[in-house]
């Protein structure tokens, strides 16, 4: 079993960077594609971001390319994603996952999901 821990969520205003982390436990995830996920108020939950087991490769939504960053520290056991330029269309609860196949935008590859940190942009 893998536990996900997020953290780094917050207030911040339009412009402004959050950086957001996933730290995991269990066993270790260097071998996980990881993915990071968001559900805003109402909406469905949509992919983020995802990055390959050695970090090599990244995937991110149209909406956010050129703005976040995901990364991960394999050491750490640790996953993150720099969120730059925040809109107000980001507010969203933001989930990690880990997924033992290669990294995708499905959630269904994804097989063990943390709780979710808010991430709140005010215009």
């Amino acid at each position: 079993q893998v536990q996900l821990v997020e953290s780094g969520g917050g207030l911040v205003q339009a412009g402004g960077s959050l950086r957001l982390s996933c730290a995991a436990s269990g066993r270790t995830i260097s071998s996980y594609a990881m993915g990071w996920f968001r559900q805003a108020p109402g909406k469905e939950r949509e992919f983020v971001a995802a990055i390959s087991w050695s970090g090599t490769s990244t995937y991110y939504a149209d909406s956010v390319k050129g703005r976040f960053t995901i990364s991960r520290d394999n050491a750490k056991n640790t996953v993150y994603l720099q969120m730059n330029s925040l809109k107000p269309e980001d507010t969203a609860v933001y989930y990690c996952a880990a997924s033992r196949r290669v990294p995708g935008s499905r959630e269904s590859g994804y097989d063990y999901w943390g709780q979710g940190t808010q991430v709140t942009v005010s215009s």
